[in-house]
């Protein structure tokens, strides 16, 4: 994908997202562990929040 230019990375990411979902529909919803896993994450002081690290 980096090997596109940025207008046909776009258009790549969203195909790939409109192929998975009409193959699983339900690919975006979270089980119920899932939902457990990242409420214990989120409610945990020592995990750090994507916004604050560099990721470049």
């Amino acid at each position: 994908m980096e090997m596109l230019p940025e207008s046909e990375q776009n258009f790549a990411l969203e195909f790939i997202r409109k192929l998975v979902l009409a193959w699983d529909p339900d690919f975006t919803k979270l089980t119920a562990a899932e939902n457990r896993n990242i409420e214990e994450a989120v409610s945990d002081p020592e995990t750090i929040p994507h916004e604050v690290i560099n990721w470049d």
